[in-house]
């Protein structure tokens, strides 16, 4: 997952500033940074294993595909099974966390999420390959949350944004060097290595786990969900599900799609009956009472709906269509995360002077020209072409991302803060595994045939239709109130 789409808010923090604030100065005595950087290095290197290991699968897809005899399209379910598991079990984390403590329960996601990866790499088959990419993501689900909300307890609140910076960092790497040791390992070696790399890291992770991770736990934890959270998680497979079948080869697949998708909304009325019952849902819908918060939701939904699939298009564009190897097409993600870092300082005084209103507003449109503009790009353009879409690409992303992620708190209580995060974790993965399957389902509808130049064309019209769905996230946002500071306004005027 991309480092800035990690949402990290301290309970202490006054969730009614914009995030141009600075904590104070002087840290606090003794240093809790440096009485837990055993614990920053820990985390950093889950966040690590985590980034890398959801962009390190797309670009080796087309070499993968042929070694399990598919179509790379197929290789869809291999993508959304581990992001949807992401986003059904995220919710859990936090009641494991206070039923058995920190420290067994982010232990025990390193060794499940090292299990997954040695089943990946010896699986024979597609359904073995998803199977165990669920695996995979029933340990991810807890390593960000869990290692997030350690932190939050750990470290001082006036140290907490130079702590998370480094884990972010250590995150963007890991989205940096995914596609190119992706590409590197199929191109070199074997894609079973891609997998396999994960077990010695897992191995390292469990010895450091021991040693620096607190355990943070509650003498009494509440009633877990179980109902609610069957109830979302049959929803959410349901409706993934009918996407799946849709966008299968063959006829004959009407009733199944309307079955999956009428029992996927069946499933949701119903949590959302339930959810006004229950004491402790696992996921607090009464929060989307909240102007900013169901805006954040909402317009991450159709955001990532149309961004999320953009990485897989462009590498079967570059490898099949332009006859790229796989270490160049993961090199393309190189010019997308310099696009990223390179905004980041102006984040901060952009929203100040916009507010998040007009700041979405316009960005997310600028994301819509630049996914429509991809389909501009040919087998005969230049590489350098190519870098300064995926550049730019990068760098509105970036301010896409960051605003979103923060809007969800900035009219909410302190106390509410866990539950935003859990559940703008949960929609953000969730709206993944959906963007994947969409772009892939509009691959597979305009590929006229299997050949370079059906691919390019394919792409051409996929990116366009993507746009146009990103474009409706801006009418989202246009439902915000104003937001510039006092200060930023009087500016302006």
């Amino acid at each position: 997952m991309p480092p800035h789409d990690v949402i990290a808010t301290p309970e202490s923090t006054d969730v009614h500033a914009l995030p141009t604030d600075r904590p104070a100065l002087a840290p606090a005595e003794p240093s809790s940074k440096a009485r837990y950087r055993g614990l920053i290095w820990l985390v950093s290197a889950a966040f690590f294993m985590q980034a890398l290991d959801s962009t390190i699968v797309n670009t080796a897809v087309p070499a993968i595909a042929g070694a399990l005899a598919v179509t790379p399209l197929s290789m869809r379910t291999a993508l959304t099974s581990y992001v949807l598991t992401l986003a059904i079990f995220i919710p859990m984390s936090p009641w494991l966390c206070d039923r058995f403590g920190t420290r067994r329960v982010f232990g025990g996601a390193i060794l499940v999420f090292a299990l997954g990866s040695l089943l990946c790499g010896v699986a024979q088959s597609l359904p073995q390959l998803v199977a165990s990419r669920i695996i995979q993501g029933l340990g991810g689900a807890a390593l960000m949350p869990v290692g997030r909300y350690v932190l939050v307890r750990s470290i001082d609140r006036r140290e907490f944004v130079s702590s998370m910076t480094t884990v972010a960092t250590f995150g963007l790497l890991g989205s940096v060097f995914g596609p190119l040791l992706g590409g590197a390992l199929v191109e070199f070696t074997n894609w079973r290595l891609i997998f396999l790399i994960n077990v010695p890291v897992g191995i390292v992770g469990l010895v450091l786990n021991r040693r620096e991770m607190p355990d943070y736990r509650l003498d009494r934890a509440h009633r877990f969900d179980t109902a609610g959270f069957l109830l979302f998680a049959g929803a959410s497979a349901l409706c993934l599900m009918a996407a799946e079948t849709l966008g299968s080869e063959g006829g004959g697949h009407g009733a199944a799609v309307a079955g999956y998708a009428l029992g996927g909304v069946a499933l949701a009325s119903l949590y959302v009956r339930h959810s006004r019952r229950t004491e402790f849902p696992v996921s607090d819908l009464s929060l989307l009472k909240v102007r900013s918060v169901w805006v954040s939701l909402a317009g991450n939904l159709f955001t990532r709906l149309g961004v999320s699939g953009m990485y897989l298009l462009l590498v079967l564009f570059l490898q099949i269509g332009c006859g790229w190897s796989p270490l160049a097409a993961g090199l393309m993600m190189v010019p997308q995360a310099i696009g990223s870092i390179s905004v980041k300082p102006f984040i901060d005084r952009l929203l100040t002077y916009f507010g998040y209103r007009r700041l979405l507003l316009g960005n997310t449109i600028a994301v819509s020209i630049v996914l429509c503009s991809f389909a501009l790009l040919t087998p005969q353009s230049p590489p350098w072409v190519i870098v300064a879409f995926v550049y730019v690409y990068g760098a509105v992303m970036s301010l896409q991302y960051t605003s979103m992620n923060t809007l969800a708190y900035v009219d909410l209580d302190v106390k509410y803060a866990s539950m935003a995060s859990s559940m703008a974790s949960t929609a953000q993965y969730l709206s993944m595994s959906f963007g994947i399957a969409l772009a892939s389902l509009l691959m597979g509808g305009f590929l006229a045939s299997h050949n370079a130049q059906g691919y390019v064309w394919a792409f051409r019209w996929s990116v366009i239709v993507l746009g146009l769905i990103t474009l409706a996230a801006s009418w989202i946002f246009g439902q915000l109130r104003d937001t510039r500071s006092a200060k930023a306004a009087e500016t302006a005027s």
